[in-house]
């Protein structure tokens, strides 16, 4: 199987930018990136590092992951990307399930793996600024290399999930799943070769990585590359850059929204947003439609694509909410509980089909056989289709609670919240309750200068929701915790001491 993107595009385009790192202000041609991949994957090889061996990453986004990429398309190492927000006993965990062979690290990170067990039996450390002035020293030089011969099962990541629920679980990322969600994305979202993105999103989540940067690197198009995420910044570089699709996740988009240079930046080269991760609240998606901005939801997870599900700029508004409609080699269902397919405006549980699914976790049987039915997907998010063939995400079946025998979807409860003038930010949990089993507690941030009371909520959601879904407790927030992703990290919620 032909896995070298890069060195066809090489061929192709070898004066074009693929990348550049705005932190260095950096950047690489096509030419230059598989020279340089030539260079290290011969350097990896010698060694003994060879295909198949886990290559762990511990840093944040910048232009040398870009060029381990093109190396394991070469050499077919496995890249292990790892969330550096962790702690050093989460570090050393996956060391340990993923047992590297070399890890490269950013000196900030580095003392996650000084007081780690795992990280001193592994043989080759790399420190990423050595490795800078390396390639740096050798740009000028020409390398080859003879590349080794893949098969579209091999592992390409291992990328490990949120672990809301305990130690995360290595999903595995196959070359097959790269290939097709690259097709997938093409075809859904236009991408040619002169399309231009930014990449802000962390390089240890699947939305880093596979929602529009391997796809653009398959296309033959350019991106930039920002470490850390301002609101402010970024709105400038998506002007100066002339940005032609952005991905982004709602928080994002509303720090963009609430900027100062909001109004001020001129971006008529953006043909349109790509909004992942979870619902896009419905007033933010009004606010960058006045901008002139359509909002291009999205759907989907690690194990499957990333890019499943996708509503067309043009239905932004006519169908606002909806995540769209299945990407071309998806296949679908919605699944009650009894087994039967949902009918038309049931709610059923996603179940999905296609060549960007995972073929299971890393180490973990138990965790693949639970996730499939044969060879169907169960993601556990609860969706509807409605009379146009449109879905709208319900909830995750963990996040659900009941009240009173009546099943709560909080996201539902969220997404009418969040409609009211006064309020920023709002997450809804299940608590314990004598009465009914269980009520739902919101977690709400008050927009800027705005008070807000209980009472005046209660008033708002009074007959606008069923009284079994309006929460009973209320708790106000200067903000809402969320992960490295942008997502509301709902278990800090409940382990909030309030």
């Amino acid at each position: 199987m032909e896995t070298d993107w890069i060195a066809k595009w090489a061929r192709y385009s070898p004066s074009k930018t693929v990348v550049t790192d705005n932190h260095t202000q950096s950047e690489l041609t096509y030419s230059q990136l598989d020279n340089l991949a030539n260079y290290l994957g011969q350097k990896l090889t010698t060694l003994g590092i060879e295909k198949g061996d886990r290559v762990v990453i511990l840093a944040e986004f910048r232009i040398e992951l870009v060029v381990l990429f093109a190396v394991a398309l070469k050499k077919g190492i496995i890249l292990v990307p790892l969330n550096y927000r962790l702690s050093t006993r989460e570090i050393d965990h996956l060391l340990g399930d993923s047992s590297p062979s070399a890890i490269f690290f950013e000196q900030q990170f580095r003392h996650l793996l000084d007081t780690g067990l795992q990280s001193t039996s592994i043989d080759h450390l790399f420190d990423l600024d050595v490795l800078s002035s390396e390639l740096d020293i050798i740009s000028n030089q020409i390398f080859s290399g003879e590349n080794v011969e893949m098969d579209e099962r091999d592992p390409l990541f291992i990328l490990y999930t949120s672990g809301t629920t305990g130690f995360p679980k290595g999903a595995i990322y196959t070359y097959k799943m790269a290939f097709w969600n690259a097709i997938n994305t093409q075809l859904r979202l236009d991408i040619t070769s002169e399309d231009r993105t930014i990449i802000c999103m962390p390089p240890f989540h699947t939305g880093g990585w596979n929602v529009l940067l391997v796809p653009f690197l398959f296309q033959g198009a350019s991106f930039m590359l920002v470490r850390k995420f301002d609101a402010f910044q970024v709105l400038g570089l998506l002007e100066e850059q002339k940005t032609t699709i952005f991905m982004g996740v709602p928080t994002m988009l509303k720090m963009m929204a609430d900027s100062s240079n909001f109004h001020n930046v001129s971006l008529h080269e953006l043909r349109y947003m790509v909004v992942g991760g979870e619902a896009m609240p419905l007033p933010l998606i009004e606010t960058w439609e006045r901008k002139g901005i359509p909002i291009r939801q999205g759907f989907g997870l690690t194990e499957v694509g990333p890019n499943i599900f996708s509503l067309h700029q043009d239905d932004a508004i006519r169908k606002i909410g909806s995540i769209g409609t299945p990407n071309f080699y998806v296949d679908v269902r919605l699944v009650k509980s009894d087994g039967k397919d949902a009918l038309e405006n049931e709610e059923g549980e996603l179940w999905l089909r296609s060549p960007t699914s995972t073929p299971g976790y890393w180490q973990n049987s138990a965790a693949t056989e639970e996730a499939f039915v044969q060879d169907w997907f169960r993601t556990g998010d609860v969706l509807v289709k409605d009379s146009d063939g449109y879905y709208y995400v319900k909830d995750r079946i963990k996040n659900m609670f009941i009240s009173g025998g009546e099943n709560v979807y909080p996201t539902e409860v969220e997404k009418f919240l969040q409609t009211h003038a006064s309020i920023s930010e709002v997450a809804v949990i299940g608590v314990a309750d004598d009465k009914w089993g269980e009520v739902g507690k919101a977690f709400v941030v008050c927009s800027h200068e705005k008070f807000l009371s209980e009472e005046s909520i209660l008033d708002f959601c009074a007959g606008n929701l069923a009284k079994f879904k309006i929460p009973k407790h209320y708790v106000f927030l200067e903000e809402l915790p969320k992960n490295a992703t942008g997502k509301i990290d709902r278990k800090k919620l409940r382990n909030l001491l309030i």
